[in-house]
Protein backbone atom coordinates (compact mmCIF):
# COMPACT_ATOMS: atom_id res chain seq x y z
CA UNK A 1 0.00 0.00 0.00
CA UNK A 2 1.07 3.75 0.07
CA UNK A 3 2.59 5.61 2.42
CA UNK A 4 3.50 8.94 2.40
CA UNK A 5 5.49 11.40 4.11
CA UNK A 6 4.40 14.89 4.67
CA UNK A 7 5.68 17.87 6.18
CA UNK A 8 2.87 19.96 7.59
CA UNK A 9 2.54 23.85 8.56
CA UNK A 10 5.22 24.66 6.12
CA UNK A 11 5.71 25.64 2.47
CA UNK A 12 8.74 23.84 2.53
CA UNK A 13 10.54 20.05 2.73
CA UNK A 14 12.32 18.76 5.74
CA UNK A 15 10.42 22.10 7.82
CA UNK A 16 7.12 21.82 9.88
CA UNK A 17 6.04 18.97 11.30
CA UNK A 18 6.56 15.48 9.42
CA UNK A 19 3.44 12.90 9.76
CA UNK A 20 3.17 9.67 7.72
CA UNK A 21 -0.44 9.14 6.15
CA UNK A 22 -2.04 6.16 5.09
CA UNK A 23 -5.00 5.72 3.12
CA UNK A 24 -6.68 2.36 3.46
CA UNK A 25 -9.98 0.23 2.59
CA UNK A 26 -10.84 -0.37 5.86
CA UNK A 27 -8.72 -0.37 9.75
CA UNK A 28 -6.98 -3.45 10.15
CA UNK A 29 -6.21 -4.68 13.45
CA UNK A 30 -5.00 -1.62 16.51
CA UNK A 31 -1.54 -3.51 17.18
CA UNK A 32 -0.59 -3.43 13.53
CA UNK A 33 -1.71 0.33 13.07
CA UNK A 34 0.59 1.20 16.32
CA UNK A 35 3.77 -1.09 15.18
CA UNK A 36 3.44 0.97 11.70
CA UNK A 37 3.63 4.21 13.74
CA UNK A 38 6.40 2.86 15.49
CA UNK A 39 8.30 2.30 12.22
CA UNK A 40 7.80 5.32 10.63
CA UNK A 41 8.49 7.06 13.93
CA UNK A 42 7.73 10.66 13.26
CA UNK A 43 5.13 12.68 15.75
CA UNK A 44 2.13 10.88 14.33
CA UNK A 45 1.12 8.63 11.60
CA UNK A 46 -2.87 9.36 10.35
CA UNK A 47 -4.49 6.17 8.71
CA UNK A 48 -7.72 7.21 6.77
CA UNK A 49 -10.31 4.95 4.96
CA UNK A 50 -13.57 6.24 2.89
CA UNK A 51 -17.03 6.05 4.81
CA UNK A 52 -20.12 5.72 2.81
CA UNK A 53 -21.95 8.45 1.39
CA UNK A 54 -25.00 10.23 2.64
CA UNK A 55 -23.38 10.07 6.68
CA UNK A 56 -21.72 12.73 8.37
CA UNK A 57 -18.56 12.23 7.29
CA UNK A 58 -16.48 11.44 4.58
CA UNK A 59 -13.67 9.64 5.77
CA UNK A 60 -12.92 7.94 9.20
CA UNK A 61 -9.38 9.06 10.28
CA UNK A 62 -7.29 7.79 13.20
CA UNK A 63 -3.95 9.37 14.88
CA UNK A 64 -0.90 6.87 16.27
CA UNK A 65 2.05 8.30 17.78
CA UNK A 66 5.14 6.17 18.14
CA UNK A 67 3.86 4.60 21.13
CA UNK A 68 -0.26 5.51 21.43
CA UNK A 69 -3.16 6.60 19.73
CA UNK A 70 -3.90 10.05 20.27
CA UNK A 71 -7.73 12.06 20.36
CA UNK A 72 -6.81 14.79 18.29
CA UNK A 73 -3.74 16.00 15.59
CA UNK A 74 -3.65 19.10 14.09
CA UNK A 75 -0.81 18.32 12.02
CA UNK A 76 -1.45 14.55 10.56
CA UNK A 77 -5.05 15.86 9.76
CA UNK A 78 -3.44 18.61 7.62
CA UNK A 79 -0.96 16.08 5.91
CA UNK A 80 -3.93 13.80 5.10
CA UNK A 81 -6.61 16.12 3.75
CA UNK A 82 -2.72 17.44 1.68
CA UNK A 83 -2.85 13.63 0.18
CA UNK A 84 -6.62 13.53 -0.09
CA UNK A 85 -6.85 16.73 -2.17
CA UNK A 86 -3.28 16.96 -4.23
CA UNK A 87 -3.81 12.91 -5.27
CA UNK A 88 -7.81 13.68 -6.45
CA UNK A 89 -8.83 11.00 -3.97
CA UNK A 90 -11.94 13.65 -2.23
CA UNK A 91 -12.87 16.54 -3.82
CA UNK A 92 -13.89 19.97 -2.05
CA UNK A 93 -14.08 20.04 2.06
CA UNK A 94 -13.57 16.56 3.62
CA UNK A 95 -15.29 15.52 7.11
CA UNK A 96 -13.32 13.22 9.16
CA UNK A 97 -15.28 10.93 11.73
CA UNK A 98 -12.16 10.68 14.35
CA UNK A 99 -12.02 10.71 18.35
CA UNK A 100 -12.89 14.17 18.63
CA UNK A 101 -15.75 14.26 16.91
CA UNK A 102 -15.99 15.30 12.70
CA UNK A 103 -13.15 17.58 12.06
CA UNK A 104 -13.45 19.24 8.60
CA UNK A 105 -10.83 20.37 6.36
CA UNK A 106 -11.21 22.86 3.33
CA UNK A 107 -8.39 23.27 0.69
CA UNK A 108 -7.73 26.30 -0.86
CA UNK A 109 -6.65 27.60 -4.26
CA UNK A 110 -3.79 29.00 -2.76
CA UNK A 111 -2.65 25.52 -0.96
CA UNK A 112 -3.36 26.12 1.91
CA UNK A 113 -5.58 24.12 4.37
CA UNK A 114 -7.71 25.16 6.62
CA UNK A 115 -8.89 23.30 9.81
CA UNK A 116 -12.20 23.20 11.75
CA UNK A 117 -11.24 22.16 15.50
CA UNK A 118 -13.07 22.75 18.85
CA UNK A 119 -11.58 25.54 21.01
CA UNK A 120 -9.88 23.63 24.02
CA UNK A 121 -11.44 25.28 27.20
CA UNK A 122 -8.62 27.11 29.26
CA UNK A 123 -8.69 26.98 32.98
CA UNK A 124 -6.44 28.99 35.46
CA UNK A 125 -4.51 26.77 38.21
CA UNK A 126 -2.15 27.13 40.26
CA UNK A 127 2.06 26.89 38.32
CA UNK A 128 2.39 22.56 39.79
CA UNK A 129 5.16 22.61 42.37
CA UNK A 130 8.20 21.19 40.66
CA UNK A 131 7.22 22.28 36.89
CA UNK A 132 9.39 25.42 36.79
CA UNK A 133 12.62 23.29 37.69
CA UNK A 134 11.14 20.65 34.68
CA UNK A 135 10.73 23.11 32.00
CA UNK A 136 14.14 25.39 33.34
CA UNK A 137 11.81 28.60 33.51
CA UNK A 138 9.83 29.99 35.93
CA UNK A 139 6.12 30.21 34.63
CA UNK A 140 3.97 33.50 34.92
CA UNK A 141 0.43 31.55 34.98
CA UNK A 142 -0.33 28.23 33.92
CA UNK A 143 -3.81 27.08 32.39
CA UNK A 144 -5.23 23.17 31.73
CA UNK A 145 -6.56 22.78 28.85
CA UNK A 146 -9.31 19.73 29.14
CA UNK A 147 -9.44 16.26 28.94
CA UNK A 148 -9.50 16.35 25.25
CA UNK A 149 -6.16 18.24 24.70
CA UNK A 150 -4.51 17.15 28.00
CA UNK A 151 -1.90 19.35 27.94
CA UNK A 152 -1.06 22.35 30.89
CA UNK A 153 -0.31 25.80 29.17
CA UNK A 154 3.13 28.16 30.77
CA UNK A 155 3.21 31.58 29.70
CA UNK A 156 6.70 32.58 30.20
CA UNK A 157 8.23 35.65 30.78
CA UNK A 158 9.16 36.62 26.81
CA UNK A 159 9.79 35.12 23.39
CA UNK A 160 14.03 34.83 24.68
CA UNK A 161 13.27 32.51 27.83
CA UNK A 162 11.09 30.04 24.95
CA UNK A 163 13.44 29.98 22.62
CA UNK A 164 16.03 29.38 25.68
CA UNK A 165 14.74 26.42 27.45
CA UNK A 166 15.98 22.95 28.24
CA UNK A 167 13.73 21.02 29.93
CA UNK A 168 14.16 17.41 32.03
CA UNK A 169 11.34 15.92 29.73
CA UNK A 170 11.08 13.08 32.24
CA UNK A 171 10.79 15.49 35.05
CA UNK A 172 7.64 17.32 32.76
CA UNK A 173 5.25 13.93 32.23
CA UNK A 174 4.50 14.48 36.31
CA UNK A 175 2.73 17.51 35.13
CA UNK A 176 0.17 16.44 32.48
CA UNK A 177 -1.29 13.94 30.77
CA UNK A 178 -0.03 14.16 27.48
CA UNK A 179 2.08 17.31 27.82
CA UNK A 180 3.27 20.94 28.37
CA UNK A 181 3.16 23.90 25.84
CA UNK A 182 5.56 26.93 26.97
CA UNK A 183 4.31 30.10 25.40
CA UNK A 184 5.40 33.78 25.36
CA UNK A 185 3.65 36.74 23.39
CA UNK A 186 6.33 37.75 20.24
CA UNK A 187 8.96 39.95 20.58
CA UNK A 188 9.01 41.97 17.33
CA UNK A 189 5.28 41.08 15.61
CA UNK A 190 6.74 42.95 12.56
CA UNK A 191 8.28 39.45 11.92
CA UNK A 192 4.98 37.91 11.10
CA UNK A 193 4.02 36.25 14.10
CA UNK A 194 2.19 37.06 17.31
CA UNK A 195 3.14 34.90 20.01
CA UNK A 196 5.73 31.24 19.85
CA UNK A 197 5.18 28.59 21.57
CA UNK A 198 7.12 25.45 21.95
CA UNK A 199 5.46 21.83 22.95
CA UNK A 200 6.58 19.31 24.69
CA UNK A 201 4.87 15.94 24.89
CA UNK A 202 6.66 12.79 26.74
CA UNK A 203 3.83 11.24 27.63
CA UNK A 204 2.82 10.36 24.46
CA UNK A 205 6.33 9.24 23.44
CA UNK A 206 6.99 13.26 22.12
CA UNK A 207 10.22 14.85 23.95
CA UNK A 208 9.52 17.83 21.22
CA UNK A 209 6.68 18.12 18.80
CA UNK A 210 7.79 20.41 15.63
CA UNK A 211 4.64 21.80 15.37
CA UNK A 212 1.57 21.07 16.92
CA UNK A 213 -1.54 22.05 15.56
CA UNK A 214 -4.36 20.42 18.30
CA UNK A 215 -1.76 22.88 20.91
CA UNK A 216 -2.93 25.96 18.60
CA UNK A 217 -6.53 25.29 19.43
CA UNK A 218 -5.60 26.24 23.10
CA UNK A 219 -2.88 28.97 22.22
CA UNK A 220 -5.67 30.55 20.04
CA UNK A 221 -8.01 31.33 22.39
CA UNK A 222 -5.36 32.50 25.48
CA UNK A 223 -3.42 35.17 23.20
CA UNK A 224 -6.77 36.52 21.15
CA UNK A 225 -7.79 37.02 24.75
CA UNK A 226 -4.58 39.08 25.73
CA UNK A 227 -3.93 40.55 22.32
CA UNK A 228 -7.80 41.64 21.54
CA UNK A 229 -7.97 40.43 18.03
CA UNK A 230 -9.29 36.63 16.84
CA UNK A 231 -6.94 36.11 13.88
CA UNK A 232 -3.63 35.41 14.62
CA UNK A 233 -0.25 33.68 13.82
CA UNK A 234 1.74 31.64 16.02
CA UNK A 235 5.40 30.31 15.53
CA UNK A 236 6.21 26.92 16.98
CA UNK A 237 10.03 27.51 17.66
CA UNK A 238 10.85 23.68 17.62
CA UNK A 239 14.48 23.42 15.59
CA UNK A 240 12.14 22.92 12.33
CA UNK A 241 9.76 25.34 13.23
CA UNK A 242 6.62 26.08 11.65
CA UNK A 243 3.78 28.61 11.73
CA UNK A 244 -0.08 28.05 12.54
CA UNK A 245 -2.30 30.62 11.71
CA UNK A 246 -5.62 30.76 14.39
CA UNK A 247 -8.85 32.38 14.06
CA UNK A 248 -11.02 32.05 17.12
CA UNK A 249 -14.45 31.70 15.95
CA UNK A 250 -16.29 30.96 19.90
CA UNK A 251 -16.52 27.18 20.35
CA UNK A 252 -14.22 26.59 17.08
CA UNK A 253 -11.12 27.61 15.79
CA UNK A 254 -9.45 27.64 12.29
CA UNK A 255 -5.79 26.20 12.47
CA UNK A 256 -4.66 27.56 8.63
CA UNK A 257 -1.43 26.22 6.63
CA UNK A 258 0.40 24.49 4.18
CA UNK A 259 2.04 20.98 3.12
CA UNK A 260 4.35 19.64 1.12
CA UNK A 261 4.79 15.64 0.54
CA UNK A 262 8.64 14.98 0.94
CA UNK A 263 8.18 10.92 0.39
CA UNK A 264 5.65 8.90 -1.62
CA UNK A 265 6.24 4.86 -1.67
CA UNK A 266 4.89 1.75 -1.05
CA UNK A 267 4.35 0.22 2.45
CA UNK A 268 5.63 -4.24 2.39
CA UNK A 269 4.76 -4.99 5.76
Amino acid sequence: MRIRIVDAFTDRPFAGNPAGVLLLDAFPDDAWLQQVAMEVNHAETAFAHRLPEGGPADWALRWFTPVTEVAMCGHATLATAHVLHTTGAHEGPVRFATLSGVLVATSSEDGSITLDFPTAPLTAVEVPDGVADALGAEPRAAFDTGPTIGDLVLELADEKTVHALKPDHKALAAHSARGVIATARAEDPSRGYDFVSRCFFPNVGIDEDPVTGSAHTALAPFWSGRLGRPDLTGLQASPRSGRVRTELRGDRTLLIGRAVTVIDGELLA
